[in-house]
């Protein structure tokens, strides 16, 4: 048993089912993360999840599953495109029953080997929904409709987020959120994006590539909010084809079943209808269905949970993470402060200080990036240098026809340091990992450009960007000196 300093649960609570040192409410990324951890830190932990399996949304109708069809999407193209190489492939022949079950199949070789580690740490799975009853006490309403009661030293919230409704949305199944666009029920002509963020461009490939003509709805000025806008521009102009309309400035303010399919009217006064529309309007946090109140911690007006650099919520004994905690609402930043959490309730030193948390959009191509972006420094007043090294200039890029991509550094005008990066082509996201640690070392731009990279290969283009930043590249045009 860990030596750390447990905050005990008052005598005078009523006796409880069960008992535990440390309880996470939520099994996803985040959750297992952190009761895993804390298990092997030697704290008796119970994890509460609402599914059947670990995995939280991401694993069981999210993160995985849509990679696993955007893989699929992804090969389907790259088909086509050896088709000016002098290689041709007949048209794709689409078994959804077969598509559904190999995404199933991805999903279930995951859930079970989360299940034989949560077996093998000795991690109690309870499945139901959990609520607070007092800061030592969760309620939690099993899936046979009993209520059990835990009683815990300590606690990890890690309950999520969920998809975002538009309350005039009738109900149809012909009107999903990204869990039904998942489902595959079938494949529509014409099909609705309502949300040009990334979740709703990353199915929008899926059911484009399957043979849906797509429109998208997206309030703002620019696709992917929070998007460098060079990125997002390479991503256009390469999928242009997919859509019928994409209209910007524009909202959804009515929307009714008919026969024919699902009538939209928009912000403009148009009316169009569709076979399918995905709502794809955002995430909100679960914040406000918890009952967090009745342990006395505090949750904004929107539902997110304050904490500090170590996790701790207002109430010291219990931590949140993830989504709940504010934006980014990544897998990956979850996972991170899982562990902090964990390590703090087990009397470790630790905290979440992190440089970066990389984002990523899994289209075709991919969009990556790191750090800071252009927006947020020239919004901030930073001087910065930034270095540009275009994939038409990468033998490998040529060679595998991605030559539409680049690679972007930023770099601080003083000291050189790399401040952030970006990428958009094809493995955008397994790229941008070498960004990342430069930007936790705190790498300059001789680091990273003297950092021989194997050739030919996308990654050496991180490399390449360096060299542009030190005047140093001969893989570009010599740059014309300043008189």
């Amino acid at each position: 048993m860990s030596h750390a300093a447990i905050t005990k649960p008052d005598s005078n609570v009523t006796a409880a089912e069960l008992e535990c040192d440390l309880l996470v409410l939520g099994g996803g990324p985040g959750g297992y993360s952190a009761a895993f951890r804390a298990a092997d830190l030697g704290l008796k932990t119970l994890l509460v999840e609402r599914y059947p399996t670990l995995g939280g949304v991401c694993l069981n109708v999210g993160c995985i599953p849509s990679k696993a069809l955007l893989h699929v999407a992804t090969a389907i193209e790259e088909a086509g495109h050896l088709g000016a190489c002098g290689v041709r492939f007949a048209a794709p022949a689409i078994d959804l029953d077969k598509l559904r079950a190999h995404k199933t199949g991805i999903v279930k070789k995951l859930t079970d080997g989360l299940a034989g580690m949560a077996k093998g740490r000795k991690v109690q799975h309870l499945q139901g929904v959990g609520r607070f009853i007092d800061p030592h006490r969760l309620e939690v309403i099993t899936v046979d409709g009993k209520k059990q009661t835990v009683k815990f030293a300590q606690a990890i919230i890690a309950a999520g987020s969920h998809a975002v409704k538009l309350p005039f949305m009738p109900v149809d199944e012909r009107i999903v959120d990204s869990t039904g666009a998942l489902a595959l029920g079938f494949i529509p002509k014409k099909m609705l994006v309502i949300g040009g963020g990334i979740i709703g461009l990353e199915m929008a490939t899926v059911y484009s590539t399957l043979g849906a003509r797509i429109t998208v709805v997206e309030l703002s000025s620019g696709l992917m909010p929070g998007t460098d806008r060079d990125l997002v521009k390479v991503w256009e102009k390469k999928n242009a084809h997919r859509f019928d309309r994409i209209l910007l400035n524009t909202g959804v303010t009515a929307a009714s079943a008919t026969a024919a399919g699902i009538e939209i009217t928009t912000s403009t006064g148009e009316k169009e209808t569709f076979d399918l529309v995905l709502v794809a309007a955002g995430r909100a946090p679960n914040g406000k269905t918890i009952s967090a109140e009745k342990a006395g911690v505090l949750v904004t007006e929107r539902g997110f949970i304050e904490v500090d650099r170590q996790q701790r919520t207002n109430i010291p004994h219990i931590f949140a993470i993830g989504d709940i905690t504010g934006n980014p609402m990544l897998a990956h930043k979850a996972v991170h402060e899982g562990h902090v959490a964990a390590e703090v309730a087990a009397g470790l030193k630790s905290g979440f200080d992190a440089l970066q948390i990389p984002s990523v959009a899994y289209t075709h191509p991919e969009i990556a990036w790191a750090g800071q972006t252009e927006e947020t420094l020239k919004a901030g007043g930073r001087a910065f240098q930034k270095a540009v090294f275009p994939w038409a200039a990468s033998g490998r890029a040529i060679a595998n026809g991605a030559e539409e991509g680049f690679t972007k550094l930023l770099f601080d005008t003083e000291t050189h340091r790399i401040l952030g990066g970006a990428i958009v082509g094809t493995h955008a996201g397994d790229l941008i990992g070498e960004i990342c640690l430069a930007i936790e070392m705190g790498a300059d731009a001789t680091d990273s450009a003297k950092t021989i990279h194997p050739h030919p290969t996308r990654c050496e283009s991180i490399g390449m960007a360096a060299e542009v930043a030190e005047g140093s590249c001969t893989d570009l045009p010599a740059a014309r000196k300043k008189t």
